[in-house]
C-alpha cells in the first residue's frame, strides 16, 4: 500500500513537473512574440527590395532594417494599418527626414502599398531635371562621371551603363546611374513645388524608378505617409535566388554586403 502510495506521488511528482515545464515554454513564447512586436511596431521593421529602382545603392534581393523611431509614428507605422477602423492625422513625437535620407512609406495613390526612395526635396522646394541633371531651387546638383556601372538592359542582357557621384546642397553625396544616358523619359521635366508637409522622392536609377517625378502614380509624399529611414542591409541574396535555400547560401548570398549602412 505504502510502495502504491508512492508510485502514485512520482507519477503526480513528473506530471505536475511536466506542466510546469509546458507552462515555462509557453510564458517564455508569448514573451518572445511580445517583444518582437514591440521592436516591429515600434522600433525596427525589416524590408526586402523587390525593384532595381534604387541600383546602384540598393539591389533587388537586399535585406534591411528601417528604423521607426527615428522619424516618429504615424498610423501608417503601424502594422496592417491600411485596415484599421480609423483615420489618423499627423506624427507623434515626429522628426522630418534629411535630404538625402532613404526612406520606407506609404504610395500616397492608395496608401497601402510599400514604396523606398531617396529624400530629395523638401517642404517649399523647387525640383527640377534638365538634361538628366538634378537641379534644386534653380541650381544645379554637383554631379561627377565615375567608372560606368554593370546592369542588364530591358532584355536581361549584361551591359554597362553611365555611373555618377552627385552631391546634395547639404553634402550628403551617393551614386546614380542612367541607363538611357540623358535622354530618358523623366531626365527633362517641369518644375516640382514641393507642398508643405510633402517631400519629394526619387530613386538612384534615374531612368528605371516610378517616383515623384510621376504625379500620377506617386508624386508628392504625405510628411504621415512616412514609415521609417532604411539603416543597414543584414541579409543579401542574389537576384532571382531563394532566400529559404540555405544550402545554397554559400553562392547566392552577397557576403560583401551584409551589415553594409545605406547612405
Amino acid at each position: 500500500m505504502d510502495r502504491a502510495r508512492t508510485d502514485q506521488d512520482l507519477k503526480r511528482g513528473k506530471d505536475a513537473g511536466l506542466w510546469d515545464s509546458i507552462k515555462e515554454t509557453v510564458k517564455v513564447g508569448v514573451q518572445a512574440l511580445l517583444i518582437a512586436l514591440v521592436v516591429r511596431t515600434l522600433l525596427f521593421q525589416p524590408f526586402n527590395i523587390p525593384s532595381g529602382s534604387l541600383i546602384p545603392t540598393l539591389l533587388i534581393g537586399d535585406y534591411l532594417f528601417v528604423s521607426k523611431y527615428s522619424l516618429g509614428y504615424s498610423k501608417y507605422s503601424l502594422p496592417l494599418s491600411e485596415y484599421l477602423p480609423f483615420e489618423a492625422k499627423g506624427r507623434i513625437w515626429g522628426a522630418e527626414p534629411k535630404r538625402g535620407d532613404i526612406v520606407v512609406f506609404k504610395l500616397p495613390k492608395d496608401n497601402a502599398t510599400d514604396y523606398i526612395k531617396r529624400v530629395i526635396g523638401l517642404p517649399g522646394d523647387r525640383i527640377q531635371v534638365i538634361e538628366g541633371v538634378l537641379n534644386i531651387n534653380g541650381r544645379a546638383v554637383k554631379r561627377e562621371r565615375i567608372a560606368d556601372y554593370s546592369t542588364t538592359d530591358a532584355f536581361g542582357q549584361p551591359t554597362l551603363v553611365p555611373q555618377y557621384r552627385e552631391t546634395l546642397p547639404n553634402g550628403v553625396t551617393h551614386e546614380i546611374i542612367e541607363r538611357d544616358g540623358d535622354r530618358g523619359l523623366w531626365d527633362n521635366t517641369q518644375v516640382y513645388t514641393v507642398p508643405a508637409n510633402h517631400f519629394f522622392m526619387m530613386g538612384d536609377n534615374r531612368d528605371n524608378s516610378t517616383d515623384s517625378r510621376d504625379l500620377g502614380n506617386v508624386g508628392y509624399v504625405p510628411y504621415e505617409n512616412l514609415i521609417g529611414r532604411a539603416e543597414v542591409i543584414f541579409f543579401s541574396i542574389d537576384e532571382g535566388a531563394a532566400a529559404w535555400q540555405i544550402w545554397n547560401w554559400p553562392w547566392t548570398v552577397r557576403w560583401n554586403r551584409l551589415f553594409k549602412p545605406i547612405h
